[in-house]
């Protein structure tokens, strides 16, 4: 009821302070109307108008009413420049804090419950340096006055720093515009308006912006780089350290660019996408789907039969096709592009220079104006007790190891139910493998909305994967020769013998051994950068998997693209990572492709939307190819053809997502996919007919009536 109460009471004065006109007076031609009897009231009663103007002031900018510039202006003009700097500094930060409470008396538990997912970035810039944070909004007021008042009010800054800092933080920008104040008092005739001091004045206001992120910039660096001794000059324009998706494509904008560019590997060209992850499993991927489809030809109007094969040959060939892409990674590639590739072990010694512990033997030290870091991850090893006796295999080891092997191990067990896991699993299940995989959610690939765990779970199943959710394992065993894993669901432990145990629970970025805890560059999980991709150091930036938030070679590649420009350019122009439309694929039988929005997540953050789903099983390709299963299913805005995500389970779903990730990108909508053309018989169809169920639903059912009522009547 307080809160209730003190909301009418505002609501009142507000609606009191525009129902009597009063908002006319804290306008330009307000002031300058009033301004002779303004000026005769301060000659008169000098400390009573000044205490008047405070606290009206205050009342102002504690009320969040329209107006503070003006009356800032007026400051100058009544009282001078220091007076009117002093009365406005002071009631302006009486003012903000007055509002910074109310909003958070009033407001901050429910708009923190409800909407804490948009106010995430002010969350984060508050918990990891409140003070500094509200002093640049303050220096440089990215959101207006009265909005960062409010905004503050439901963080958990302390109201004694945020009054000191408002204090501080808004004295710059209070004097810029009392002192145009001064000016415009001073104003008689309009030749006056060409004074140099009046222009001087309204120069200020428009560069001021600019002078405080300079100012804020250099305050930043003497704290950041306190200690460090920047070089005067630099063997290199950019270092790169990481030769996979994200240091490549840095690099190779540099080269592009005309910059000294040096790129450094420890081990191989190409980063764990090349030589451990996508290559190599889409290419086990491929030779067990066609071992399914040859023990399903019936399916064709073939005979079926169960494939007969070397299994030696299956990742002999995985191996050549990682050879074939291995020249659009290689060194001899990129160096004819220009960039200077060393292959050695690289750490940061300061941060401007990286020593290298050259491959070769020796050591070499380089310096650079900016440095990317593209260090990448690797698997996640679970505290398993006894995990280390039995021993395991990674994504990152099994491709050497099992090249090794006459045949798939018998009895294989999967660690893990994510993307990694569920593609290794299956596939190692049709090339013959008993495979058991063990997933301690409730569902596999729990990203996903639950119908496609449930189609995939389907999948699997019928291709003989033994899935096992909601189990935890507690613990490996060795007896002699036979290896065990002992899993435990509601209390009951269940044991499962292997030949084989792969790890895919996950991967963890690489953050140890080259220098990141010298120089003191925070890391939770992945680097911390911001949204240029800058570290604590200006100059050192992250992109790729080291960085995250999204472990996807496209993204580092997305990255590379932000972190090299900036890292050039910054000087002269930074650009923000742009994260609004990423897509992704797990490619299991059948594929799952998503970018945006699932249903899971838009009802998990209170977005509204409306879903259309086209099946599969309607497309006439699909049919054709005996693979008439999955869907197509598109969120949107309530009434509007705009598209907020789109998931698709089906043949070729990687692919058919391009259109939406395109359509996304450039802000087109349903009704344009609907009137594109797409060839027929092909799946990409489906998202044309996704499109046409959005129209069907949305029938403009009024006129439709009215033109069966018009064709009535033309038929006399």
């Amino acid at each position: 009821m307080k809160k209730l109460g003190l909301v009418i009471v505002i609501a009142m004065l507000v609606v009191g302070f525009f129902y009597f006109d009063l908002h006319r007076l804290l306008t330009l031609d307000g002031l300058k109307s009033g301004l002779a009897q303004f000026e005769a009231w301060r000659a008169d009663r000098p400390v009573f108008v000044g205490g008047a103007f405070l606290l009206l002031y205050v009342i102002v900018t504690a009320l969040s009413l329209p107006g503070a510039v003006i009356m800032t202006l007026a400051a100058g003009t009544l009282f001078g420049l220091g007076w009117g700097l002093l009365i406005v500094s002071f009631a302006s930060s009486v003012g903000a804090t007055l509002a910074f409470l109310t909003s958070r008396y009033v407001l901050q538990g429910a708009v923190q419950k409800r909407f804490g997912e948009r106010l995430n970035a002010i969350n984060k810039g508050v918990e990891k340096e409140g003070a500094f944070y509200l002093f640049t909004l303050r220096l440089v007021p990215v959101f207006p006055f009265f909005l960062i008042n409010l905004l503050m009010g439901l963080t958990t800054i302390r109201t004694v720093t945020f009054y000191w800092v408002s204090q501080l933080g808004m004295l710059a920008g209070t004097f810029v515009f009392v002192n145009a104040g001064t000016q415009l008092g001073q104003l008689e005739s309009v030749s006056g308006i060409l004074s140099p001091s009046l222009l001087f004045s309204f120069v200020l206001l428009g560069v001021f912006p600019l002078l405080a992120k300079k100012l804020l910039n250099v305050i930043k660096a003497r704290r950041v780089y306190k200690g460090f001794t920047k070089p005067k000059t630099f063997d290199r324009n950019l270092i790169v350290i990481g030769g996979g998706a994200g240091g490549l494509v840095s690099a190779y904008i540099a080269a592009a660019v005309k910059a000294k560019v040096t790129l450094i590997e420890a081990h191989k060209m190409g980063g764990d996408c090349l030589n451990y992850g996508c290559i190599p499993s889409k290419a086990l991927i491929k030779s067990a789907k066609v071992a399914q489809q040859m023990r399903h030809a019936e399916n064709y109007g073939l005979d079926s039969r169960e494939p007969t094969f070397s299994f030696k040959k299956v990742m002999a060939r995985v191996h050549d096709v990682i050879s074939k892409v291995e020249p659009h990674d290689s060194v001899e590639r990129y160096t004819k592009l220009g960039v200077d590739v060393v292959q050695g072990y690289a750490t940061l010694v300061d941060p401007w220079t990286v020593e290298i512990q050259l491959n070769g033997g020796g050591t070499q030290r380089l310096t650079a104006r900016s440095i990317v870091l593209a260090t990448g991850a690797r698997p996640f090893i679970p505290a398993l007790p006894g995990l280390d006796e039995v021993g395991y295999y990674t994504s990152d080891t099994l491709w050497e190891a099992f090249a090794t092997f006459d045949a798939p191990p018998t009895r294989l067990v999967v660690l893990g139910g994510g993307p990694i896991g569920c593609e290794l699993a299956q596939s190692f299940a049709r090339l013959g493998s008993n495979v058991t995989q063990v997933e301690r959610s409730a569902r596999i690939m729990v990203r996903e909305d639950e119908e496609v765990s449930e189609l995939v779970q389907e999948s699997m199943t019928s291709d003989g994967v033994t899935i096992l959710t909601s189990h935890h394992a507690i613990r490996c065993e060795k007896d002699g020769d036979v290896k065990r894993l002992i899993v435990e669901k509601d209390g009951q432990e269940t044991v499962i013998e292997f030949d084989a145990l792969i790890c895919a629970v996950g991967r963890e970025a690489r953050l140890e051994g080259y220098g990141l805890e010298n120089l003191g560059i925070e890391t939770k999980r992945t680097i911390v950068t911001n949204d240029y991709l800058e570290t604590l150091f200006p100059n050192i930036f992250a992109a790729g998997d080291v960085a995250g938030p999204y472990q996807f070679t496209h993204v580092a590649a997305h990255q590379a693209w932000y972190a090299a420009v900036n890292a050039l350019f910054g000087t002269v122009k930074k650009f923000r990572v742009d994260y609004r439309v990423i897509p992704w694929a797990t490619f299991v039988d059948p594929e799952v492709a998503r970018v945006g929005l699932s249903e899971q997540d838009a009802k998990e953050k209170g977005i509204a939307y409306e879903m259309v789903r086209y099946g599969l099983d309607d497309l006439d390709r699909a049919i054709a190819d005996s693979a008439a299963h999955g869907f197509v299913k598109v969120l949107t805005v309530p009434g509007k053809d705009t598209i907020l995500g789109v998931t698709i389970v089906g043949e070729h779903a990687g692919d058919l997502l391009a259109e939406f990730v395109l359509a996304m990108k450039h802000g087109l909508g349903l009704n344009k996919i609907l009137g594109t053309i797409h060839t027929y018989p092909t799946w990409a169809e489906s998202n044309k007919y996704a499109a046409g169920e959005w129209k069907r639903a949305h029938a403009p059912e009024r006129i439709l009536h009215w033109l069966e009522k018009y064709h009535t009547w033309r038929r006399g």
